[in-house]
């Protein structure tokens, strides 16, 4: 029934195996790649023809994790997968940046791409897996896809690369870094990086496409088997056309693109073209549609001669300046910490808030419940670029530029111990015409140092770009718009003085060389440096002092056996702890208590509530307290928060108090000595021996009780230690007829008679209680 065919590759001592024709059968191409227990379905779609005038070519891709493919059960109300997550967004992108430029220009067929997680057994990533199923399914489906693409992620710990590394090797070490690329060439890298030279990364990018090759290779093993027949595609025949495009519009086009001002451009760039479109006004629609995209063709053409043949940029620059750099700190007034940063006519606001630990995202995903206690956001208005667009929920665009933002800045952080906050960094671009993305670690950085986050390092960032002819090519630092649009290549790079944080890098052609990328790394190195000291200009470390508007955490730690005593029963204690201070409290199983606000004095009554309630009282030592009751023979006076002490009339005063009510009253706050704890944990307190002002200790002057004398024994075996011998037969004799006795004359007994020898000396089978001393 089914014709199944398998491929598969051995890489990094595991197997990944590829497989088609079991599943989606119905798909133009459909695989099944499994590593591990991780498994993943890939399926693609492709329309068979084109919608009148659509000059893009539309590809989507959806990445899914199913919940019951980790045994686990949605959480939320629906109790189903509904909108994507971050991670899904992000893998999306992850498949689509690599396999976009592989397809031949001019293709506008619509292609649907969904991949789907069905196992996942927490070791084997299926993010990976899944780009490598996608590049499988594109290879068989017969659309013109100029691939297979291989992926691969690598760690590095102790100085040695890891291929395809666990989650936990992966926090172990120092990088995190994913490549997908051809046989030939390096098509996409994502990465976040603890500070490593650009010698280690392109170290690690290297041993990922050796890795990819391999993985290519399995995928052409089964095209080989499993591929269906090719599509055709027309010729493309541009003809004079092309020339008469660019007799029309060439001339306007290269003078517009020597202004400067990006809006005057704009206007010059326009009005350059405005001759072909009358031109070709009267033209039917498929040829002024061809037309216009010749003019782009003649456009980037231009630009590109002008940069490779004269080294002269779009405003003016060399392949190598960075644009002039305005930054600022401390910009809002009400913020945690701002920073506004301008890079020639890209500019970010940047903010950062410091919270509590129950501001800290929770994320639901494959492997459980996670919290992250470090958010940064980036949104782009339409306003940014003077455009009318729409402005709502971040897109995939918003959310891959803050990841990048965030892998920047996340290894510069101090960890929970150093610094207790949940910080919160948002990006505003009010203006872009460039890396917006490396504007926003630039300001992201300086914000955090404005709120005093003690960053290891500040951190800058930068985009390089990239103009390829043939065996010619120009790097160029700190791209435009233009130069992103009309170039080759995207390559942001982001670090500190000592090494990158984060790497990542799109192309539009087939892959570069490591050659390319290492005259890229030196170049940005230089970059980075630059804008760190235009950074530093406006703020060169962390403010020592937080703001005032931020809440202020105190850490304690006590010991887990009296995180009950802290809660209390239904959490009743610490309920009363917060509403009466006004301080938030957070403790977790290790007994670690977080208290926090942003009035140090509510700070203060919450540690000193909570210590009182774990801590032991001492002989000897001072105490505040509050009388709680009153009784006749003194008052219960609460001190350290959860204990009672009674402090006896005779300690109230050195003077005689008649009624503890003269004295005291409930709820008065006094000062108090423990004198004794004895061995049932009961406290006895002392006022009169404490200055009730200042709290200082006083001598005691009361003069010392005389000893009691020595009374001896009592008369008449009264209570003394007297044996009266065993009980003859275990029994009393009977009592006197009528069961009662006599009344007791004025209320007293009779002297008792001296039984002390009525029974001899104790037998020596005695117990020994029971012998006199002189046995």
């Amino acid at each position: 029934m089914f014709d199944i065919k398998k491929s598969e590759i051995q890489v990094g001592g595991k197997t990944i195996t590829l497989e088609t024709g079991r599943v989606a059968r119905q798909a133009d191409g459909a695989v099944l790649a499994t590593m591990g227990e991780t498994v993943v379905l890939c399926a693609v779609t492709a329309a068979k023809s084109v919608k009148e005038g659509q000059d893009f070519f539309p590809l989507t891709v959806h990445y899914q994790e199913k919940y019951s493919a980790a045994g686990r059960i949605p959480g939320g109300f629906f109790k189903r997968e509904r909108g994507a997550t971050e991670k899904e967004t992000l893998t999306s992108r992850l498949i689509d940046r690599p396999i976009r430029p592989l397809f031949p220009e001019g293709f506008y067929n619509e292609i649907l791409c969904i991949a789907q997680v069905l196992s996942y057994d927490g070791e084997n990533e299926p993010d990976i897996l899944a780009m490598i199923a996608a590049s499988a399914a594109l290879t068989i489906s017969g659309v013109p896809f100029m691939g297979p693409i291989g992926a691969a992620r690598v760690g590095y710990i102790d100085g040695q690369y890891i291929l395809n590394p666990t989650n936990d090797q992966v926090k172990e070490g120092d990088l995190d870094l994913v490549v997908a690329a051809t046989h030939d060439a390096v098509m996409m890298v994502e990465s976040e990086a603890k500070e490593l030279s650009e010698e280690v990364m392109l170290g690690a990018v290297v041993f990922a496409h050796d890795a990819s090759k391999k993985i290519v290779e399995g995928i052409i093993n089964l095209a080989e088997k499993a591929a269906k027949d090719p599509w055709e595609l027309p010729v493309l025949d541009e003809g004079d056309l092309k020339k008469q495009v660019k007799d029309l519009i060439g001339k306007g086009i290269a003078a517009a693109y020597k202004i400067t001002a990006k809006a005057d451009r704009v206007a010059a760039i326009a009005a350059a073209k405005a001759p072909m479109k009358e031109a070709f006004a009267d033209a039917d629609p498929a040829t002024r549609l061809k037309a216009a995209k010749l003019g782009k063709k003649v456009e980037a053409e231009i630009v590109r001669t002008a940069i490779l043949k004269e080294g002269r940029r779009i405003d003016g620059r060399d392949t190598k300046t960075v644009r002039p750099i305005e930054a600022m700190v401390h910009f809002l007034p009400r913020t945690h910490g701002s920073a506004l940063f301008t890079r020639g006519e890209t500019q970010a606001i940047c903010t950062t808030t410091l919270g509590t630990r129950d501001a800290e995202q929770m994320i639901d995903g494959l492997t459980g419940l996670t919290y992250e206690n470090f958010m940064l956001h980036y949104n782009f208005p339409p306003y940014s670029v003077g455009e009318v667009g729409r402005f709502g929920a971040p897109g995939r665009r918003e959310v891959g530029h803050g990841k990048l933002a965030w892998r920047a800045l996340h290894p510069v952080l101090p960890t929970k111990e150093e610094f207790p906050y949940t910080i919160r960094v948002l990006s505003d671009i009010t203006e872009s015409n460039g890396s917006s993305s490396m504007a926003t670690v630039c300001g992201g950085s300086l914000s955090m140092m404005d709120a005093g986050v003690p960053l290891k390092r500040p951190v800058s960032g930068i985009a390089m770009g990239l103009i390829l002819e043939g065996t010619d090519f120009a790097v160029l630092s700190d791209i435009l718009g233009d130069e992103d649009h009309l170039g080759d290549m995207d390559f942001k790079v982001a670090g500190t003085s000592e090494g990158i944080t984060s790497l990542q890098m799109d192309i539009k052609i087939a892959g570069i060389t490591e050659e390319i990328m290492k005259v890229a790394l030196a170049q940005a190195k230089d970059g980075r440096a630059h804008i760190l000291g235009e950074m530093a200009k406006a703020l060169d470390h962390t403010r020592t002092e937080l703001s005032a508007h931020a809440p202020r955490i105190e850490t304690i730690t006590i010991d887990k056996s009296k995180i009950r005593e802290v809660i209390g029963t239904g959490g009743k204690v610490i309920r009363e702890i917060v509403a009466t201070t006004g301080a938030k409290v957070d403790i977790d199983d290790e007994g670690v208590i977080k208290v926090s606000s942003s009035d140090q004095s509510q700070i203060e009554a919450a540690i000193k509530w909570i210590k009182g309630l774990v801590e032991e009282a001492e002989v000897g030592k001072i105490y505040d307290g509050k009388v709680v009751n009153l009784v006749d023979f003194g008052a219960f006076v609460n001190f350290m928060g959860g204990k009672d002490g009674l402090v006896h009339v005779s300690e109230i005063k050195n003077e005689r108090v008649e009624k503890v009510s003269d004295a005291l009253s409930e709820g008065q706050e006094v000062k108090v000595k423990v004198l004794e704890i004895d061995p049932r944990g009961k406290v006895r307190l002392s006022m009169r021996v404490v200055d009730q002002e200042t709290g200082a200790e006083l001598e005691d002057t009361r003069p010392a009780r005389e000893p009691r004398a020595d009374r001896g024994p009592r008369r008449d075996g009264g209570g003394g230690d007297r044996d009266r011998g065993p009980r003859r037969d275990g029994e009393r004799g009977p009592r006197r007829e009528g069961g009662e006795r006599g009344p007791r004359r004025d209320g007293e007994r009779g002297p008792r008679r001296d039984r002390s020898d009525d029974n001899g000396p104790a037998p020596d089978f005695a117990p020994a209680f029971l012998k006199r001393d002189d046995d």
